[in-house]
């Protein structure tokens, strides 16, 4: 999680500023903006100010009306040369929905410009995880420990424990939820396909 109030205080920034320019180049005003992806415009206007931090779900559901992968609207994990390396404790915080309990997760890779976005959570057994998720491109869920139902609209669910991984296209609605009663750890892994994410 970031700790330095000034490195949040940045991503909120270019977040904020990730969101705006989508949103002019997409030709959308706020309102329609905010109408699209079922927030209100006060909201937004915060967001897009860099004063609040939206959830990976309000990300997704901007990036959803916006027609760009979600990692278009964060800001990238990277050094010079393209070498990233994080330490136990670092990365950039991503909560998965506004409710209260929300689970999180820490971005290992990825944000605009990368074609590969790795997440990890660590999720509390009845934590909330949002509705229903889809992106561009390819995704893998790993467990590393715990047990997790993963549902995929249309096709079906499947509990997996530690040790097991479902790759699926990301298109396929998905949702997760914990099963058992003690914490589960994740990585998520999507490799990204949509062209802005190339040609950045």
């Amino acid at each position: 999680m970031l700790k330095n109030p000034d490195a949040t205080d940045d991503v909120r920034a270019a977040v904020g500023q990730a969101i705006r320019r989508a949103r002019e180049a997409a030709g959308l005003s706020m309102r329609a903006l905010a109408r699209a992806s079922e927030m209100s415009q006060p909201f937004l206007s915060q967001v897009e100010k860099g004063e609040t931090s939206p959830s990976l779900s309000s990300l997704y559901r901007l990036a959803h009306a916006l027609g760009l992968p979600p990692s278009q609207l964060m800001p990238p994990v990277s050094a010079p040369r393209g070498v990233s390396v994080l330490r136990q404790g670092e990365g950039r915080e991503l909560r998965v929905s506004d409710a209260p309990g929300a689970a999180s997760g820490r971005l290992l890779s990825g944000g605009a410009g990368h074609l590969l976005e790795v997440v990890e959570y660590r999720v509390e057994p009845g934590a909330d995880l949002g509705g229903w998720f889809e992106s561009d491109g390819e995704m893998t869920v790993y467990v590393v420990d715990g047990e997790v139902e993963v549902t995929l609209e249309h096709e079906g669910s499947w509990r997996l424990g530690a040790g097991d991984a479902i790759s699926h296209p990301a298109d396929i609605r998905h949702r997760w939820a914990v099963a058992g009663d003690a914490a589960a750890r994740i990585l998520l892994s999507v490799a990204h396909t949509h062209p802005a994410v190339a040609r950045t």
